[in-house]
C-alpha cells in the first residue's frame, strides 16, 4: 500500500508542477495586461479610447462570466443579464441612500447578488436545456418588471436619477476619469485572472465533465447540482461586478441593464468571439463595441448590419473568431509535424 501511495504521487508531481507553472504563468501575463492598459492614458490622450476599454471592461467580465456557464458547463443562459443589471442598480442604491464608502458597496453588492443567485439557480438548475434557459429569461423579466414597477424605489423607466455618489478612498478618487479607468482596468484582469483559475482548477474540469455527459459525471460521484449551482453563483458574482463597473462609467442605472436584450448581446458576444477559447468573450466585446460604434456612424439601421454578421458567424464559421483562429493554428502545426 505504501508503494502503490508513494507511486501515485510520483505520477502527480509533474501535474501538480504543470498546474502551478500555468497558474504563475497566467498571474505574469495578467500583470502585463494590466501595464500595458494603464500605460494607455500616457500613450494616448483620447478620451474616446479610455471610454471604449471601459466600456469593454464592463461587457467583458459580464460576457466572460456567462461563458462559465454556456461553454465550461453547457448551461445557457437566457436571462444572465438580470445579474449585470442587479449589479448595477444595487451598487448605485447602496451608494445613493446609505453613502458608505465605494468598497463597502462593492461587498455589499456581490453578497446581494450571490443571494439573489443562489435562490434563482437552486431553482434554475434543476432544469435541462431549453427549460432551464427559458426560466432564467423569466427570471430577468421578473427583475426588470419590479424595476419598472417600483419607481419610487429605483427610479421606475427613468432610471436612477442624481448620479452616484464617490467619494474617494485610499487615495483613489473614482470621479477622476483616470482613476476610473484605472480601477476598471484593475477589475477586469482581476476577473479574468479568477474565472481562469476557476476554469482551469479540478472544479472547472469537473464542469467540463458535466457539460459532455452529466449522467456519467454522476455516477462516478459528483454532485451535479452541487456544481451546477456553485458556477451559477460564481458567474452571477462576475457579470454583478461588470454591473458595477458600467454603473459607475455612466454615474447611474437604468432598466436596459435588466432588459433581456442584454442578454442577447452577451450570447452574441460569445457567438462572436467563441466559447471554446477563454479569451473568446473578450475578443467577441471589442469586436461587437466596435461594429455598434462604427455602423451606427454611417447608418441608423444597424441591426441589419448585425444580423448580417452573425448570419455569417453562423452559417459561415460556424464558431467564434477565436475558436476559428485557435483550430486553424492547431491544424497548421499538425500539418507542419507530419512533414
Amino acid at each position: 500500500m505504501t508503494e502503490l501511495e508513494a507511486g501515485r504521487a510520483q505520477t502527480l508531481a509533474p501535474a501538480r508542477s504543470g498546474a502551478a507553472l500555468r497558474r504563475y504563468r497566467d498571474v505574469l501575463i495578467a500583470l502585463i495586461a494590466f501595464a500595458v492598459l494603464a500605460s494607455l492614458p500616457l500613450l494616448s490622450g483620447s478620451k474616446a479610447l479610455l471610454d471604449f476599454v471601459i466600456r469593454c471592461s464592463a461587457y467583458g467580465l459580464f460576457a466572460t462570466s456567462l461563458n462559465l456557464l454556456v461553454g465550461y458547463t453547457g448551461l445557457t443562459s437566457f436571462g444572465h443579464g438580470m445579474f449585470f443589471g442587479l449589479g448595477a442598480y444595487s451598487f448605485g442604491l447602496i451608494m445613493q441612500k446609505l453613502g458608505v464608502p465605494i468598497p463597502v458597496a462593492f461587498v455589499a453588492t456581490l453578497a446581494i447578488t450571490a443571494v439573489v443567485a443562489a435562490i434563482i439557480g437552486a431553482i434554475c438548475v434543476r432544469l435541462k436545456e431549453i427549460y432551464f434557459a427559458f426560466v432564467t429569461l423569466a427570471f430577468q423579466m421578473l427583475i426588470h418588471s419590479t424595476i419598472l414597477s417600483w419607481a419610487s424605489f429605483t427610479g421606475g423607466d427613468q432610471g436612477l436619477r442624481g448620479g452616484i455618489p464617490r467619494p474617494a478612498f485610499l487615495g483613489i478618487n473614482l470621479a477622476n476619469h483616470i482613476h476610473l479607468y484605472i480601477a476598471s482596468c484593475a477589475l477586469l484582469i482581476l476577473g479574468l485572472l479568477a474565472m481562469r483559475q476557476i476554469a482551469q482548477s479540478p472544479f472547472g474540469y469537473t464542469l467540463r465533465m458535466i457539460r459532455d455527459n452529466a449522467a456519467r459525471a454522476s455516477f462516478l460521484g459528483i454532485d451535479v447540482w452541487r456544481a451546477k449551482l456553485t458556477v451559477f453563483v460564481l458567474a452571477a458574482l462576475f457579470a454583478s461586478m461588470g454591473g458595477m463597473v458600467m454603473a459607475l462609467f455612466v454615474s447611474g442605472a437604468y432598466p436596459e441593464f435588466a432588459y433581456w436584450t442584454i442578454s442577447g448581446e452577451a450570447i452574441f458576444i460569445n457567438m462572436l468571439g467563441g466559447v471554446s477559447t477563454f479569451l473568446g468573450p473578450m475578443v467577441g466585446t471589442v469586436l461587437l463595441l466596435l461594429l455598434n460604434d462604427t455602423v451606427t456612424r454611417f447608418t441608423e439601421y444597424h441591426g441589419i448590419v448585425l444580423g448580417i454578421v452573425i448570419l455569417f458567424f453562423a452559417l459561415g464559421l460556424r464558431k467564434g473568431l477565436l475558436d476559428f483562429v485557435a483550430e486553424w493554428y492547431a491544424h497548421r502545426r499538425e500539418t507542419g509535424e507530419g512533414r
